[in-house]
């Protein structure tokens, strides 16, 4: 395995044409994308993949947003759970019962507080070694939480996918989203990836005290975006203090069979990754 120094050594760089990823034992990859920060895209991811391995599935999640890596926090998991065999690293599982391994730069850093000051040719090798020199197994799911927006990252990554079943799209019910939101799914086109649908993060506020439901936003373009690209909304996810509390303590595990008005939204979402998977 090529040494993966996050301090020192800048990664072998992925070649520019052709597909370079054996991905034979995978037999389905969907990506999760957002057109900016901050909008709930690797919560969107982690539940996807906690979820799907719930039911039964063999799930790997892949972590590439290389400057702002949340999936261990979201699910627990430390630095020290990533192991090494044959020179493959081993995807962390946040659960020993759950047949469910993560891969994240954060694993590799000394410490939750350590940057990555990568330019674009360190950042695409690294995530290609996420590829290449991870020990994924037969998986039925690899879900890829990729890099915020529509520049240089995603663009590789997807370029680097010999196949993509397709994408989901995160954002917030806000009018000031609607931009990022259309340029994502514009992305998409341009790149032939088929669109599963659009998920609204945040999307109301479950009152801790009475547990009903209040809308924080009002209106927003979303609908008008998904009618304008023939896109679904999968779900609409309220903000939850309990969620928030489960997030911070790592239990998404935990969290995705608990029952709540958050995780049976979440169901479709689920149930449409389903029905645009492959068998083979």
């Amino acid at each position: 395995m090529t040494e993966l120094n996050v301090v020192n050594k800048t990664p072998n760089q992925p070649k520019k044409s052709g597909p370079v990823i054996d991905m034979s034992r995978i037999k389905n990859v969907f990506v999760v994308m957002s057109g900016k920060g901050g909008v709930g895209k690797s919560t969107v991811a982690c539940a996807l993949a906690a979820g799907l391995a719930a039911r039964g599935n063999h799930v790997g999640l892949m972590d590439c947003d290389i400057h702002g890596p949340s999936v261990p926090a979201i699910f627990g998991i430390k630095q020290e759970d990533l192991q090494v065999v044959d020179e493959k690293m081993v995807p962390a599982k946040p659960e020993p019962n759950l047949n469910l391994g993560v891969i994240s730069i954060g694993l590799l850093l000394p410490d939750d507080d350590t940057p990555v000051i990568w330019r674009g040719p360190a950042k695409a090798g690294a995530i290609q070694q996420f590829f290449t020199d991870v020990a994924w197994g037969d998986l039925d799911y690899l879900i890829i939480d990729l890099p915020p927006g529509t520049g240089d990252e995603p663009l590789g990554i997807m370029q680097l996918l010999p196949k993509n079943n397709g994408a989901i799209v995160v954002t917030i019910p806000q009018d000031i989203a609607l931009t990022s939101v259309r340029k994502s799914l514009t992305f998409l086109q341009k790149l032939d990836v088929p669109l599963i649908g659009i998920v609204s993060n945040m999307d109301g506020l479950i009152c801790p005290h009475c547990s009903e439901e209040i809308e924080l936003y009002g209106s927003s373009g979303i609908e008008k975006a998904a009618s304008d690209f023939g896109a679904e909304i999968l779900a609409r996810l309220p903000m939850d203090p309990a969620f928030s509390k489960a997030q911070e303590e790592g239990k998404m595990v935990e969290w995705m069979i608990h029952d709540s008005e958050w995780t049976k939204r979440f169901q479709n979402v689920l149930n449409t990754v389903e029905k645009n998977s492959s068998e083979s």
